[in-house]
Formats: C-alpha cells, structure tokens, sequence
C-alpha cells in the first residue's frame, strides 16, 4: 500500500539550525552501488549504534529494507536518513559528523537546492536568519519509496516545491504559527528507493511554535490527500478492482455475521449479571442517562459490558472485519497498522454504549417488552370463504410478478370496480393496496376509504388493519379512539392478531389505562387460538412473575405452545429454566446484540475520509455551544437509535 513517512523532529536553538541548513541545501543525491554486496562492518556497527540511540529510527522505510535485504545500498540509506532525523541530538558527535562530512551532496536549484516561498533563496542570508534565531526549528523529513514517486510525479524538487507551497498556510495552522510568522527552506533529496525532502520551519517570533502529535497527522492528512489524490479517488469510489473484491468480500462477510447476530439468541451470563448490576446503579444517578453525563464508575462498567459482548465469537469476528474495512482507509494515513483497541474504546461504535444504558434502564423499570420478530408478516390472515371467482382471478394477476406492470395495472383497475360494486373481499385489497403498494402509490386516506367499507361488512382482517392504520403514526388517518374502537371490535369478533395488540395495550398503559387483569384475559384468548406471539408473552408473564402471579406450570405450557410454533425466544427461554437466572436479563442482553447488529450494518462500510463532508471549525463551534445550552455536555456523544422491539 502506498503511504507517505513524515517525521518532524527540531533543533534547538543552540542546535546547529544554520549548519543543517547549508547541508541539506548542498549534499548531492546519494552513488548507487550496482550490486548487492552486504554491508561494511563500519556500516553494521553505525546502525547498531544508530537504533539503540534512537529506536525510533526502526520506523523509517530505509530500516525496513535494510532488515530485508542488508546490503550496502540499504545500509548506506538507512544510515543517512536516521542521521538527518536526529541531527539536533548528532551534530555535535564526533563519530556522527565524521559520516555526515563525508557524504556527497544533494540535487541542486542552481547553486543550491534550496526552495522557499520565494522563487530566489539565497542560501547566506537564509543561514544568517537562522544564525540570529534563538527559537525552536523544526524539520521535518517527509519520503516516498521510489516506486510511488516516479508514479506521481514526485521524483523531482519542482514537484515538491509546488506541494509544500500550496499547503504551507495548511502546515503553519498544524504548527500553531500564524500564517504571516511562518518561515520555511526545503530541498529535495533524490536519494536511493527513498526520495523525500527536508524541511526546516519556524516561527519567526521565538516560542510560538508547537507541534503536537495532532499537528503532525494534520500536515500529513493534508499532503497525502494532494499526492495520492487520484489514487484515493479511485479507492473511495471503489474503481480498483482487486480492492473492490476484497472490499466486497469482507462487507459480505461482516454481513452474513450481522444477519447471525441479528437473529441469534445470546447465552452471555457474564453479560447479564454486569447488566443487571449496572440497572441497579443506574438507579442512584440523576438527571439524563446517557453516557456523556454518567459518573466515571458507571461508564467504566457500561465498557465492561461492550467488552464482554466483544468476547461472543460472532461480534468479534464481525469487529475484525470492520477493523480490515477500515484499515484500508487508514493504511493511506498511518505509518503503522492501526492497533486493534478494545471495541468500547472504537469511537465508531460509541452508540453501543447508549443502547447499553438504554436497556440496562428498561431492565430497572421493569418494562415490559414484546419481542415480536417479523409480526407484521402474520397478523393479517387472509380470509376467503364465499370470495367470488372475479376476485380469486384478479388477486392471481396482481400478485403474479411475472406479468407485466400493464397487465397487473388493469387487474387492478377491474378489481378496484369490483370493490365499488360491494365485494368487501375486493374492498380489503384495495385498502392493502393504497396502504402498501406497489402497484399504487402510497395513500393512508384512499386506504382508511376501503379497510372502513370492508370492515363495515364484517371482514374480520380489515377491521384489525383499519384499527392498525387510525393507530399509527401517519398524521392524516391518525385517531386513537376510532383505532381502540376498531381494535376492540375486530377481537371481540375473533381476531386472534387484535386480541394480542389489545392485550398489548393493556399491558403498556400508554393509549388507554393501564389494565392487567384484562390484558391477561386477552393474551390468554389469543393465545388459545393459537397466536404464537400471545402464547409467548403468556409465558414469559407467568414466568417472571412481576405482572401476574408466578406460575412455573403455566408458563412452560404456553412457551412450549409458542417453541412449538418455532418462537426462539419462548425456545431460548425454556432452554434455560432450570439455570435460575433473570429472564428480563437474559432477553435484555440478546437485545442489546440485536442492537449491535444494526450499528455494525451502520458502520459496514468504511469511513472516506477526504470525501467526507467537512465542516468549518466555526461552525462546528457553534453547533457544540447549542448542544451545551441544550444541557449536553462537552464529552456527551448520545446517538439516536430506534427501538429494537415492538
């Protein structure tokens, strides 16, 4: 992978900032040798010296190749580039200077190969400048192998001279000088596999320089962005091709483990015992409950629980696909492969500590929750007993995707003038179908219209999906009295779905008053006519024992009716009746991975970062001073995320 090295080490102001200057202005590019021939012994024992003095000089790409392959030519880079790093420590060694001396010169512009912002440098009066400076000098080094600068068009000192001239203002802002006070030399060594240059950059006010670690992956982002900028287009818009199937591959993977995730059950007693220590905690907090605003105590526990469901084999594999995806992106910022950190600590991922709170808060309410997967694929049954032959024959074509648009379009129009001779059967498709689409578009009023003369006729289904449609969010059909009205009709008549979400609202006390008694009436009728979802929560009531009586007998009866009917959850729950553990724990920790699943869906494809979307420093500003107004706080990274459960 291509990448760029830069290293930004400075000289004191007793440093000998004038002598490196005139040395880097004047060395020549380095005498190849043809040959492999291995290193002198004087060479050996230099870089011995040279990465115990200074192990950071492993990093370089020289030191990488000498290990690879020792020769003289590998040696003799190596050698060069960590002495030029270090000069602030060297330049008044003996040893050091007597290899420094003896070095030939570097490629020149003109007299020297000094450059600046100015098209003329002369080299005296830039050494007198630095003569006179009793301030800190920074130089950095910054290299390209060989390959990828002929490739770019890096190989020459014009090509860095226009770089670093159009980003000077860019690297001045890192170093903490404003623009103005930003003084800076440069000269382009065209040295072995490893051209690169050296920079010399100051204030030109003593003691306003800083550079950070920030501030130097600030000015590397910076010049990496302009020298790979058409490779990088072409990673981000995913045109090179073995990239793009590795990516492919990966996404996939990772995805096939987030559909595990997503219907797994998780047996995690570890997880749930921190989970149920954290609700009890949570209890003693005040104020908002999320992560930004809890004491340091419950934070480190709530990361002791994402930690824990790191250790479930599906998430982490899933957490090692994510961190490939990714390193991707990072290999073009990064000089070494990003460390694999604990997920907890993986900024990307910081929703999982919200949902985390989130449930462990659902846990020490004791609310109750419906795990409901795929209901609405079920809850409508079709009713078809006396239905004419027209309808039977115009539902066929409309369903038939094999047709085309245009004859599944005139079945549609034929069964809409059956609904409005009285067909109460054409009446309820026509709701679906204003309600659902395709085939029309979208209209909750044109589907109110039908479900109300379908259900005014008796038909069971469109009474529920009438009570569904005045029940939902949508602001125009929205009317929770005729929604409860429908409701209680259409479970009064016989719906098994209705009773259930009847019995639902009971339970939950949100719409109407809060009603145990009655919600256990009807989960109990539903339940006898077979809702598997009804059975379960039957189940999982008698079991937990918080809204009704426990009863050990009753609730193996009804979750073994649910299993019977492949409900994993009543499964998963009569797995683990005899082990004496929480159910409301159990379930809540194999919500909290149903969670996870979809943040990692979220985040299954990698962050592009210079194609991002950036935003001024200002405005940024601002929108942090509205969120602290707001009552956030500074460190406060709430995410918003749907509920997982119905």
């Amino acid at each position: 992978m291509a990448r760029l090295i830069l290293k930004s080490p400075y000289i004191k102001s007793t440093g000998g900032a004038s002598g490196y200057l005139r040395y880097i202005a004047t060395r020549e590019r380095v005498e190849l040798i043809p040959d492999d021939r291995p290193p002198t012994r004087k060479q050996e024992q230099l870089i011995a010296k040279l990465v115990k003095d200074f192990p950071d000089s492993k990093t370089l790409y020289e030191y990488e190749d000498y290990l690879t392959k020792p020769t003289k030519v590998n040696a003799s880079a190596f050698i060069t580039l960590a002495l030029e790093a270090n000069w602030d420590a060297i330049h008044e060694s003996d040893q050091y200077m007597k290899y420094i001396a003896t070095r030939p010169r570097a490629e020149c512009i003109g007299a020297h190969g000094l450059f600046g912002d100015d098209d003329a440098v002369s080299l005296e009066k830039a050494m007198e400048e630095l003569e006179r400076y009793t301030g800190n000098v920074w130089t950095h080094i910054i290299s390209l192998k060989r390959e990828d600068a002929v490739r770019l068009g890096f190989d020459n000192a014009a090509a860095w001279r226009n770089l670093i001239r159009a980003h000077r203002n860019d690297i001045a802002a890192a170093m903490k000088i404003p623009p103005g006070d930003f003084r800076w030399y440069a000269a382009f060594h065209d040295e072995g596999e490893h051209p690169h240059i050296h920079m010399m950059a100051w204030s030109a006010k003593p003691g306003q320089a800083y550079l950070s670690k920030e501030g130097i992956r600030q000015i590397k982002s910076k010049l990496t962005n302009d020298i790979f900028r058409n490779e990088m287009l072409h990673l981000y818009e995913q045109k090179s091709e073995s990239r793009d199937e590795l990516v492919r591959q990966a996404r996939r993977a990772m995805l096939e483990l987030v559909q595990t995730m997503r219907d797994s059950m998780c047996d995690h007693p570890d997880a749930e015992q921190l989970v149920l220590e954290l609700a009890a905690q949570l209890g003693t907090v005040k104020g908002k409950k999320s992560y930004g605003y809890l004491p340091k105590r419950l934070k480190n526990l709530v990361d002791e629980i994402v930690n824990e469901m790191e250790r479930l084999p599906v998430v982490n594999k899933c957490y090692d696909h994510w961190l490939m995806l990714q390193g991707k992106v990072d290999s073009y910022y990064r000089d070494k492969p990003q460390e694999r950190i604990p997920l907890s600590q993986q900024k990307e991922f910081r929703q999982i500590k919200n949902a985390v709170i989130h449930e462990a808060e659902r846990l020490r309410s004791g609310e109750i929750t419906f795990e409901e997967k795929d209901l609405g694929r079920y809850d409508e049954p079709e009713e078809y007993r006396n239905a004419s032959y027209d309808y039977w024959t115009l539902r066929d074509i409309i369903r038939d995707e094999r047709l085309t648009m245009e004859e599944r379009n005139d079945a549609v129009s034929e069964m809409d003038k059956l609904a409005e001779s009285g067909d109460r059967y054409a009446q309820y498709l026509m709701g679906k179908l204003w309600r659902d689409g395709p085939l029309l578009i979208p209209d909750s009023v044109e589907a109110r219209y039908w479900f109300e003369r379908a259900a005014e006729q008796g038909h069971l289904t469109a009474q529920y999906s009438l009570a569904k449609l005045y029940l939902s969010d949508d602001v125009e059909v929205r009317d929770i009295r005729l929604g409860l009205n429908w409701l209680y009709t259409a479970a009064v008549n016989g719906s098994s779905c209705a009773m259930y979400r009847l019995a639902k609202e009971c339970l939950k006390g949100e719409l109407i008053e809060k009603d145990t008694e009655h919600a256990t009436e009807w989960f109990t009728k539903s339940a006898e006519r077979g809702n598997p979802y009804a059975q379960y929560m039957l189940g999982k009531l008698y079991l937990t024992g918080k809204e009704v009586h426990y009863d050990e007998e009753q609730a193996v009866h009804w979750l073994t009716q649910s299993a019977e009917q492949s409900n994993q959850y009543a499964q998963y729950l009569l797995s683990h009746l005899e082990e004496n553990r929480p159910p409301s724990a159990m379930l809540a920790v194999t919500r909290l991975l149903h969670h996870m699943s979809r943040i990692f869906q979220d985040n299954s494809v990698p962050k592009s970062r210079p194609g991002g979307i950036q935003i001024d420093r200002k405005r940024l500003k601002k929108l942090q001073e509205k969120r602290m107004a707001s009552g956030h706080k500074p460190d406060d990274h709430e995410e918003q995320w749907p509920d997982m459960t119905m």
